[in-house]
């Protein structure tokens, strides 16, 4: 799969975008747990979270728990893939240009 193009990142430029990825990886993962830990908190502390009815005769809870979890979960999976993505591609993998010393205005043929 080599295009042609010679990329080279040094290791600081890794290890600059390991310690970014992890960052974001871990930001996901505290808004992951917060939305997970939130369901229980809610269905003890909120009567109508849980006794309530809705659509079809679901409470709240259910509904959240059946549908919008999964949603949820979707659209963090899929922001976390991106933002993942975008800083890999913007951290890594630039090009960079050999520098020719004989090329006209490479600064040999100034007075």
């Amino acid at each position: 799969m080599d295009d042609g193009v010679d990329t080279s990142d040094t290791p600081a430029e890794v290890d600059a975008t390991f310690r970014t990825l992890r960052r974001v990886a871990v930001g996901y993962f505290v808004v992951f747990l917060l939305a997970v830990a939130a369901f229980p908190v809610l269905s003890l502390t909120l009567d109508w979270w849980s006794s309530s009815r809705l659509v079809g005769g679901m409470s709240p809870g259910f509904l959240v728990a059946g549908f919008g979890l999964y949603v949820f979960f979707a659209v963090l999976g899929v922001a976390a893939a991106s933002l993942s993505s975008a800083v890999e591609h913007r951290m890594l993998g630039t090009s960079r240009e050999p520098v020719d010393d004989d090329a006209p205005g490479s600064g040999e043929d100034l007075p």
